[in-house]
């Protein structure tokens, strides 16, 4: 039996759906699974961390990392992966950015914990309690993962070889990941395997959007028709697209509904939000419908963004440092 090439797939903080999405490859499983052993997957199998301890380091030849890192765990296993690996993925939205989780950022865990333990509806929590990384249970230690302060992408982590943006990633993106890795056509490392140009340029929409954009008001999706083929923001609804990156595929736009930014921003674009907030600013006319309208601008303009904008960099930093979180330096 020849020896494969070893493939470990790990799940941080996420939904599942960059997992679901590699199922989505359909036929091609046959052929990953023919050219790797998978030595880790959690959401399709049983393995166990020690599996990958026993390994040499640099005997991963691949390993994805979907989600972000929110806890102990996700830090002790990044940093395992990492040394393990020769080719490390930041796999979807919420490795690469922090994705919807990192809108978490906005709030302290204070607030996170008194929501869920004691203030939500449904809470019935009489003694108050929270939990803790060391607890006895009718006389039994019962360990927990430490639960960060912040939600940090995984490059604040650990050294990313590369990028595969999107919530979730395509399946056409990762097939051709899959065989470029393969056939040894990889990109240099740091890039983000996907196209360079943003969603606007590609949008079947693109064609309707006037030749001089003026938006007179805005509004949010559900607050009137909506015309299935003319550009969103000619209807005035929030559309990211012109500071996305594409290679998604449209199917938001396809279905009716205006680009959120789940593949982030173009190549040497920092802060997304920022280079969205600034272009759509030039569009609008000044009245009481405008900018200041938008009902949840980190949700809109920072939705996959959050934990890697300038929003949260300062607090970012000191929250690592009072964590001892270990940070990755280029």
């Amino acid at each position: 039996m020849r020896d494969k090439k070893k493939l470990a797939i790990a799940w941080f903080g996420a939904c599942a759906g960059c997992d679901e999405s590699i199922v989505d490859i359909n036929e091609e499983l046959l052929a990953l699974a023919d050219a790797f052993e998978i030595v880790l997957w959690p959401v399709a199998f049983d393995y166990k961390y020690e599996q990958i301890e026993h390994l040499r380091d640099g005997e991963l030849a691949l390993a994805l990392i979907s989600g972000s890192v929110r806890n102990s765990e996700h830090e002790e296993l990044a940093h395992l992966l990492r040394r393990k690996s020769l080719n490390l993925v930041a796999f979807g939205a919420c490795a690469c950015f922090g994705g919807t989780p990192g809108l978490a950022n906005m709030v302290t865990r204070e607030d996170i914990f008194a929501t869920a333990y004691h203030d939500a509806p449904t809470v019935v929590n009489p003694l108050g309690i929270e939990p803790e990384p060391q607890s006895v249970i009718h006389g039994k230690e019962l360990s927990l993962p430490v639960f960060y302060n912040e939600v940090h992408p995984l490059n604040a982590i650990i050294e990313v070889d590369y990028y595969l943006p999107g919530c979730p990633p395509p399946p056409p993106l990762i097939s051709a990941m899959i065989s470029a890795f393969l056939n040894g056509k990889l990109p240099q490392r740091g890039s983000t395997l996907a196209p360079d140009t943003a969603l606007c340029e590609v949008c079947p929409r693109n064609a309707t959007k006037p030749q001089r954009l003026v938006i007179q008001n805005l509004r949010r999706i559900h607050e009137g028709p909506v015309d299935a083929e003319q550009c969103f923001l000619a209807q005035g609804i929030v559309c990211v697209g012109p500071a996305t990156r594409q290679g998604c595929g449209s199917p938001c736009m396809k279905v009716n509904m205006p680009c959120r930014g789940c593949f982030g921003p173009v190549e040497g674009v920092s802060d997304m939000g920022t280079a969205f907030v600034s272009s759509i600013a030039s569009l609008l006319e000044s009245g009481e419908n405008g900018a200041g309208s938008v009902p949840d601008p980190a949700g809109y303009f920072y939705r996959f963004t959050t934990a890697t904008s300038i929003l949260g960099k300062r607090r970012s930093t000191v929250s690592r440092q009072n964590e001892g979180v270990t940070q990755w330096k280029e």
